[in-house]
């Protein structure tokens, strides 16, 4: 059975969603069909983004106490085994941008990635397994940026200051349930962790840089270790490639370091050399 699914990996500024846009490129050079998920889509077929999960009673409660809104949560929702999964930040592009504050607080305090770990883990497992079976039978190779291992030790290591076998255990259960479509794990390394995540900081916004520092900082890992600023940030870079590290020598699929240098036609060369060399 040929590759159906690349997965794009490595800490924040090391390149990978350049690296994402070029695997599509060589691909479709290839005559390979293929199809890109960059992080924070908010179709991804695997992952959960902007979504909010509810128990059959904490829907009824919300479609209660917001009538107003019962027509377009009722037309946008899903149903599942496990309970209703609600994309909110869709219905407020698309639909809707004036949510009510409280409104959009009790809908956000459900957001997937706000849940216990336990929770996150059960219901972002469930919806990889879903999408294994759908892509299985499909004729193209996905390829997803930063979701299969950035967002777990995010979510467990970062947010919740979770042990690491449980993060590691969270992320090989996703690998189990995507075996079927024979993943190639592509991971983008750096020479210098300090120099790239600086060179990242002086090229995004102000904001992303203050918002990336408290989440990293203030919360779980960060804040049990009384990391602070962006030294503290870059340490728990650190600590959070050394988990990397560790799950990626631990998955039972192909997997390649790749370390990307910021010349990006040699890379691109590096690149479509290895995707030449496995079965896609």
């Amino acid at each position: 059975m040929k590759t159906k699914l690349i997965l794009i990996e490595g800490l924040p500024g090391f390149g990978k969603s350049t690296t994402a846009k070029l695997v599509q490129d060589i691909l479709t050079e290839m005559n390979v069909k293929c199809e890109l998920f960059l992080e924070g889509n908010l179709d991804h077929p695997a992952d959960y983004d902007g979504v909010a999960f509810f128990t059959r009673a904490e829907f009824d409660e919300l479609l209660t106490k917001y009538e107003d809104f019962r027509e377009v949560f009722l037309s946008r929702v899903t149903e599942k085994e496990n309970g209703y999964f609600l994309p909110y930040q869709k219905i407020i592009n698309e639909i809707n941008p004036s949510f009510p504050t409280e409104l959009y607080g009790e809908i956000t305090k459900r957001d997937i990635y706000e849940l216990p770990l336990e929770q996150n883990i059960e219901l972002i497992t469930e919806n990889w397994k879903d999408f294994a079976k759908r892509a299985t039978s499909e004729n193209k190779v996905y390829i997803f940026e930063c979701c299969f291992i950035q967002n777990p030790i995010t979510v467990g290591m970062i947010k919740y200051g979770a042990d690491k076998e449980t993060i590691i255990n969270y992320i090989k259960g996703l690998a189990q349930s995507i075996k079927s479509l024979e993943p190639i794990l592509l991971y983008v390394d750096q020479a210098d962790l300090d120099y790239s995540f600086k060179k990242a900081v002086q090229e995004r916004p102000k904001e992303w840089f203050e918002g990336f520092v408290n989440y990293y900082t203030k919360q779980g890992y960060g804040h049990i270790n009384e990391l602070e600023g962006l030294e503290g940030t870059l340490s728990v870079l650190k600590a959070r490639k050394e988990v990397e590290m560790n799950v990626i020598s631990q998955l039972d699929m192909k997997k390649h370091i790749v370390l990307n240098e910021y010349k990006q036609e040699e890379y691109k060369n590096k690149l479509k050399a290895l995707l030449t060399s496995e079965t896609i």
